[in-house]
């Protein structure tokens, strides 16, 4: 089965005390859901109309799981807090079996 994955571009991060509320909650939702970051920042080399900018990727077992996890009530609920403090180019997608 085809593993899922979470894959977030930060375009701009406008208010990072919005972002600090959303990473103490999404953390704890995200493995509660089987979820394994696999890339958190570091260095980005972009190419074309890339942004050198705050990635994440995170790992699930299925693509299915990644969905729902996205999904949950502990995961909307970081959502909420991180509201407008960033822009972001977010993306669920399924990965080659």
């Amino acid at each position: 089965m085809p593993k899922g994955y979470w894959v977030s571009v930060y375009r701009t991060i406008s208010d990072p005390e919005k972002l600090a509320a959303y990473n103490k909650l999404a953390g704890p939702a995200v493995k509660a859901r089987g979820g394994r970051v696999l890339v958190r920042s570091g260095r980005v080399v972009a190419h074309d109309a890339g942004i050198a900018e705050r990635t994440v990727l995170i790992e699930f077992d299925s693509f299915e799981q990644a969905v729902a996890a996205h999904e949950s009530a502990a995961y909307q609920e970081a959502l909420v807090a991180l509201s407008d403090g960033v822009e972001r180019d977010f993306r669920i997608v399924e990965g080659i079996d």
